[in-house]
């Protein structure tokens, strides 16, 4: 072999290292961008631009009564009724929560139709509007309620004008599905921690975030009833989406559990396969509450690449981020009730 062909040899080795460090770097800097946009690579997925199509209607049992061939209505006491959408292939759950002198209607789906009509057949007493949080499966959209409470936030409060709220790309996540980007007219700001009256009737707000950093459940201490929105619920629980987080999750076990007792009905706003109301109990609190400190401490496997997946019980998965992207420092740690 000549010097020259030596030459070329050693070139090419040169060559092949600079290349090979140049994939290498193309892929990490792919690998970093794909991590930092990976909220808008998921709503990218999901987006299918316009409404889903209905499932059909099927046998919800003696218990259920349909309205509209589009909701049902099940009556869980004579003051508060579960709003189903079970032709929606979320499954989407709704709760009218009757008091004295007024009725909340506790989140209102997308507004495919316009919950308003079940709400007037079962009571004529005053209406507000509550949304657990702000995805646009929850806050009905273009049905536009006379008033609306929402909780009271810094992040929130500090953006709305004459208490009208326009709601952020990632709080509504309505584009998945071709809504527009609502805006809200509040007529009340719930703190939390303290109670609304709808006359003999006293509902503590509880700050529950995790799936959202909005999120808030209703807690009727004299029943034992919480209605817990997408914190809680039986299927597939969302910690992955824009503005979830796990610390905040943990915060909101928390929180339920400490004011809550063994007589615990935690009514969800979505359900898995089984038929009638999305409903758990103190002990699925308490096994989501362990998990989420078995995931933090390491001691705890996920399955799955993105997102991961972690059994609660047989019931209930919650989904979240790799382990390396979870973030565990919790939005408002004040607001959480074991503190207090």
């Amino acid at each position: 072999m000549t010097s020259r062909s030596k030459g070329m040899l050693k070139v090419s080795g040169v060559q092949k290292m600079k290349i090979s460090i140049s994939i290498i770097a193309v892929v990490l800097v792919l690998g970093a961008l794909m991590i930092d946009q990976r909220t808008n690579l998921f709503i990218y997925a999901m987006t299918i631009n316009e409404l889903p199509e209905l499932l059909p209607p099927k046998d919800e049992g003696e218990a259920v009564v349909w309205f509209d061939d589009y909701y049902t209505v099940q009556k869980i006491d004579e003051r508060t009724f579960a709003i189903g959408e079970p032709r929606y292939y979320q499954f989407n759950f709704n709760y009218l929560i009757l008091g004295e002198t007024r009725a909340i209607i506790f989140d209102a789906g997308t507004g495919q139709r316009d919950i308003r009509a079940v709400v007037e057949s079962l009571t004529d007493l005053p209406l507000t509007f509550i949304p657990s949080h702000l995805h646009y499966d929850h806050i009905g959209n273009e049905v536009v309620f006379e008033k609306t409470a929402l909780v009271d936030l810094p992040h929130l409060r500090q953006r709305a004008v004459d208490n009208r709220l326009s709601l952020t790309r990632l709080e509504h996540l309505g584009e998945v599905e071709g809504y527009g980007l609502p805006e809200l007219m509040i007529s009340e700001w719930l703190v939390p921690n303290e109670t609304i009256d709808l006359g003999n009737r006293p509902l503590l707000v509880l700050y529950t975030p995790g799936h959202t950093e909005d999120s808030i459940s209703l807690f009727d201490q004299e029943s034992g009833y919480l209605f817990a929105g997408d914190f809680l619920y039986p299927g597939q629980l969302y910690g992955f989406l824009p503005n979830s987080n796990m610390g905040d999750y943990l915060q909101g076990a928390q929180t339920i559990e400490s004011v809550s007792g063994d007589s615990l009905r935690v009514f969800g706003a979505h359900r898995d396969a089984s038929l009638g109301v999305p409903e758990l109990n103190l002990e699925t609190v308490i096994r989501l509450r362990k998990t989420l400190n078995g995931i933090r401490s390491g001691a705890l496997e996920s399955i799955g690449t993105y997102p991961v997946i972690y059994e609660i019980d047989d019931r209930v998965q919650l989904l979240s981020e790799p382990k390396w992207l979870q973030d565990w420092t919790p939005m408002y740690p004040a607001l959480d009730t074991k503190n207090h």
